[in-house]
């Protein structure tokens, strides 16, 4: 029997999602440093974007494609550095929510198994670093959040 497809949280800025959101969100790119952990996913697996700065989930796609290189640079990065996100992958979109709907994690910070392994004040250390996999139950919790904001509740 086939394992249940990974939930993964992106961490990123909102400019970063904003480029993600003008190639119709069919293309994520990871940092250089990332790439050992961005051949561990698996087409079908789930991505779900944590914006930083305004601490919030803006939604989620699915990969669709294997892993590749491409320096071609598209996402902000440092002026004159090559581009940060060489390794990238195909989605779909899955669920994309407008901002006035984005979940703030502080909505939802004492529900999420994955905020659990920090102390309760410092539960922002739960996000940092871009790339991370979270419990289907937290998964679950966060895109029936992303649903209702949608205003297309299960």
């Amino acid at each position: 029997m086939p394992e249940a497809p990974t939930t993964w949280i992106l961490t990123g800025s909102v400019d970063n999602f904003a480029v993600t959101g003008e190639l119709g969100f069919k293309l994520i790119g990871f940092k250089e440093r990332r790439r050992k952990q961005a051949l561990t996913m698996e087409i079908g697996d789930r991505i779900i974007f944590y914006l930083t700065k305004v601490m919030a989930f803006g939604g989620s796609v699915i990969i669709t494609s294997d892993l590749f290189e491409d320096r071609e640079p598209l996402w902000p990065g440092k002026p004159g550095s090559p581009d940060p996100y060489p390794w990238r992958r195909e989605t779909e979109p899955e669920l994309i929510l407008a901002e006035a709907g984005w979940i703030p994690a502080e909505s939802v910070k004492d529900e999420l198994e994955h905020i659990a392994k920090w102390p309760a004040e410092h539960w922002k250390l739960a996000f940092q670093g871009q790339l991370r996999t979270i419990s289907d139950a937290d998964s679950d919790l966060l895109l029936e959040r992303m649903r209702v904001a949608a205003g297309a509740a299960a």
